[in-house]
C-alpha cells in the first residue's frame, strides 16, 4: 500500500510498504481522510521530535525512522480482530492515536496522556493515517455515527482544543483571548464559543482572520500588526483584561502578548508545540499571579467531542480549506501550510 514516510528532516517520501496485518484485540481501518497537523510540519522542518530517530526505537512501538505519518484521521472498519466487541465491519470511526504502557504511575492514575513512555500513532510508529490502511487496538477506536468522514478527520484536533479548554477552568460568561487562528486556535475558539465564552482572536494572516470571522467562532478578531492587542483586550473587557488566554502559535511574541493581555490572577494555557525554547518574562507572571499551564493532547475527550459535533454545537465544515491526494502531500500540502499559510487552514489528505 502507499504511505507517507518520515525519513529525516525535510525528507518525507511516498512509498510502497506492506499492508498491516490484523491482530487480536484490534481492527483494520480503511483510511478516508487524514489532516496535516502543525506537529507534522514541525517534524518536517525541525524533526525528529516525536518521530524516533534512527537507531533510537520508541520503547512501545519498537520502531525507528522511517515511520508512517498521520494522526488526525477518519476511516471505515474493514476487518475486526479476535476478542473485539462494540465495533463492527463497516463502522465509520476516528482514532485516539496513542501508545501507552498501561503500567506507569500516570497510567495507573488514569492520566494515560501523561504516560511515562507515551507516543503517538502516526509519529512514534504503529502506522499512520497518511496511508491506505492501518491496524489499531480497539481501545483507541471511536465510532462517529453519521458525522461525514472528511469532517471527522478534525475530531482529533478538536479533542486537543477541548482538553486545553478544560485545563483552563474557563466558564460561561468569561472572556478568552486566543493567540493564533490556525486549526487549533480556531477549534479552541469553537469550543469556547459553544460554552458561552466571549472569544477574542489575535491573528496576522488574512485568510485566517477571515475564517475566524466567517466561521462565527470569534466575537472579535484583532491584528497585532495594526493594533496593540493587550490595550484592545482591556478596552473590550472594561479595563480588566482577559480571564483566560490560549497560546496556539508557538511564537514568542504571541506568548508575551497573552501574558500582557490577561487580567491579574488569570490563566494562560500553552497549547502549541514549540520548535525551539521560549523566553518568558517571569516578572509578568509574578506581578499578576498568572497561572501558566501546559496541555498535551487529550484524555477521555473524544466521546464528549463527538457528541458536540453530533449535536451541532461545533460545525467543522468551515475549517476544511483543501483536499489533496497522498501523492501531493509535500508539494500541495506541506508547502502550502509552511510557505502559503495565509491561503489555507486545514488541508485534508485522501490516501
Amino acid at each position: 500500500m502507499k504511505a507517507a514516510r518520515f525519513h529525516a528532516r525535510k525528507d518525507i517520501r511516498i512509498e510502497d510498504i506492506p499492508e498491516p496485518e490484523l491482530r487480536a484485540g484490534a481492527v483494520k481501518i480503511d483510511v478516508a481522510w487524514c489532516g496535516i497537523c502543525g506537529t507534522d510540519l514541525h517534524e518536517f522542518l525541525e524533526g525528529p521530535i516525536f518521530c524516533p530517530a534512527p537507531r533510537h526505537p520508541h520503547p512501545l512501538s519498537h520502531e525507528e525512522s522511517p515511520v508512517t505519518l498521520g494522526h488526525e484521521f477518519s476511516g471505515t472498519i474493514s476487518d475486526v480482530g479476535e476478542g473485539v466487541t462494540g465495533l463492527a465491519k463497516g463502522d465509520n470511526v476516528v482514532v485516539e492515536p496513542y501508545f501507552v504502557d498501561g503500567t506507569c504511575d500516570m497510567c495507573q492514575a488514569g492520566s494515560y496522556h501523561l504516560c511515562r513512555q507515551m507516543g503517538f500513532i502516526g509519529l512514534a510508529g504503529g502506522g499512520g493515517g497518511l496511508s491506505e490502511k492501518i491496524v489499531v487496538d480497539a481501545r483507541w477506536v471511536h465510532p462517529i455515527g453519521d458525522i461525514p468522514l472528511d469532517e471527522a478527520a478534525l475530531i482529533e484536533p478538536l479533542s486537543v482544543a477541548h482538553h486545553a479548554v478544560a485545563r483552563s477552568g474557563v466558564k460561561a460568561g468569561d472572556t478568552a483571548l486566543v493567540g493564533g487562528s490556525g486549526p487549533i486556535g480556531l477549534l479552541t475558539a469553537a469550543v469556547l464559543k459553544g460554552m458561552g465564552v466571549t472569544t477574542i482572536i489575535s491573528e496576522l494572516t488574512q485568510a485566517r482572520k477571515e475564517k475566524a470571522t466567517s466561521s462565527g467562532v470569534a466575537d472579535h478578531v484583532l491584528d497585532p500588526s495594526k493594533e496593540n492587542v493587550p490595550e484592545r483586550v482591556r478596552e473590550l473587557t472594561g479595563g480588566t483584561g482577559a480571564d483566560v488566554a490560549f497560546e496556539c502559535a508557538g511564537v514568542n511574541a504571541v506568548l508575551d502578548t497573552m501574558l500582557d493581555a490577561v487580567r491579574p490572577g488569570a490563566v494562560v494555557v500553552n497549547v502549541s508545540i514549540w520548535g525551539a525554547p521560549a523566553t518568558i518574562d517571569m516578572q509578568k507572571i509574578v506581578l499578576k499571579e498568572i497561572d501558566l499551564r501546559g496541555t498535551i493532547a487529550y484524555v477521555r475527550d473524544h466521546p464528549a467531542v463527538i457528541r458536540l459535533v453530533q449535536e451541532g454545537k461545533v460545525d467543522l465544515k468551515p475549517f476544511i480549506t483543501g483536499r489533496i491526494a497522498l501523492e501531493d502531500l509535500v508539494e500541495q500540502g506541506f508547502d502550502t501550510l509552511i510557505n502559503h499559510k495565509d491561503t489555507a487552514v486545514k488541508v485534508l489528505v485522501h490516501p
